[in-house]
């Protein structure tokens, strides 16, 4: 069964209110459930006490109760998120001890899906929940989604493994969804990575992004996704960056499906775009294409998509497309004649980025 002293001293520690583990007969339990009493659905009041269940035991209710007064009615739904955390992991029979940096970080995840499911997105950590890794140092934040099927299950403690051996240190680690983990990281990377070198702070952080995601698809359980952040100091930030690295990761992934690591300085059109309804984006695509069903052809998608990738540069783009400089140039005039757009002039050739972003997200609605 799960350790229900541990976790109560935790949310003492939170909490800063004393929590009393008891028992109540289910009769009780169920009439008091009739009466309405309590702040949440798995709580309720009896004798000026907060009763919380923890598990059903022959005819009784075994739970945790504090003074009703000392909590308020997000502080109750903040308790009742994390023992219903570890009333599923009952129920799916884990055995398994969990180590302490696995308990604080179910704490540190109730807390952020209470603070979002509030419509919260800017709060700052309590100070436990920060204390308990350490949070007021920056670190690099990565929001990572494992593309394995639902029948495989990825460790905790696996994970924290593999990540503090790729980090070389410390790092927290925090399962947000059953497939969202979310990495913070030591800043002290991008101090030795810019030792002696021009690379910009974006380059780095691209390069930690790439070479995580190698990793991960190599030891862990497969194909990944990996949004990147700027540095941040957890302790005030981590709700608003979490917000940011899943906004980040669907973005990516919309309009960008081929890639694997998604960074937030590099869609920032996209975010623009994406509040764009269906039939909005339908119309630009008419009347800024005219001929919508070029794109459809792979041939003329690929042209486009690499030559503005690659800054509108004739020569590299007849490189990364194994073809003549002449075969490419004739590609884009045809595409001129078809639709009146000169993709090698900046007004024309930002007119067709944008059409194509739209194109990816229309043509699967």
């Amino acid at each position: 069964m799960v350790q229900w002293e541990r976790i109560t001293q935790q949310l003492e520690h939170i909490l800063g209110a004393e929590f009393r583990i008891g028992r109540m007969t289910l009769a009780e339990w169920n009439r008091l459930a009739d009466e309405r009493t309590g702040l949440t659905a798995n709580s309720r009041i009896a004798d000026h006490r907060l009763h919380f269940a923890l598990a059903k035991e022959g005819g009784h209710m075994v739970t945790a109760s504090v003074d009703e007064p000392l909590l308020t009615a997000s502080e109750a739904r903040l308790v009742d998120l994390t023992l219903d955390a570890y009333r599923s992991q009952d129920k799916r029979g884990g055995s398994h001890a969990h180590s302490e940096d696995e308990r604080k970080s179910h704490l540190i995840r109730t807390w952020i899906g209470q603070q979002l499911e509030q419509g919260v997105t800017d709060a700052e950590l309590p100070e436990p929940l920060a204390s308990n890794f350490a949070l007021y140092a920056p670190k690099i934040p990565l929001l990572v989604y494992g593309d394995y099927s639902d029948q495989r299950k990825a460790s905790y403690q696996d994970l924290k493994k593999l990540l503090e051996s790729f980090f070389d240190g410390e790092i927290a680690l925090v399962p947000l969804l059953d497939k969202e983990w979310l990495v913070l990281g030591p800043e002290s990377l991008l101090q030795e990575a810019g030792e002696g070198d021009e690379e910009t702070v974006e380059d780095m952080l691209a390069s930690i992004g790439h070479a995580l995601h190698e990793m991960l698809a190599t030891e862990w359980v497969g194909e990944c996704h990996i949004a990147v952040d700027y540095p941040l100091l957890p302790s005030k930030a981590l709700l608003a960056s979490v917000v940011r690295l899943r906004e980040t990761m669907t973005l990516g992934r919309t309009y960008h499906m081929s890639d694997n690591i998604h960074m937030t300085w590099k869609l920032q059109l996209e975010k623009l775009l994406h509040g764009l309804g269906e039939e909005q984006r339908q119309l630009f695509l008419e009347r800024v294409l005219k001929r919508v069903d070029l794109l459809k052809d792979s041939e003329t998608l690929m042209t486009l998509e690499q030559f503005i990738a690659l800054d509108c540069s004739v020569s590299e783009t007849a490189k990364k497309l194994f073809i003549h400089r002449n075969t490419l140039l004739y590609r884009l005039d045809k595409f001129k004649q078809e639709t009146g757009l000169d993709v090698r002039t900046f007004h024309h050739a930002l007119l067709v980025h944008v059409a194509l972003l739209l194109y990816k997200v229309t043509k699967r609605t």
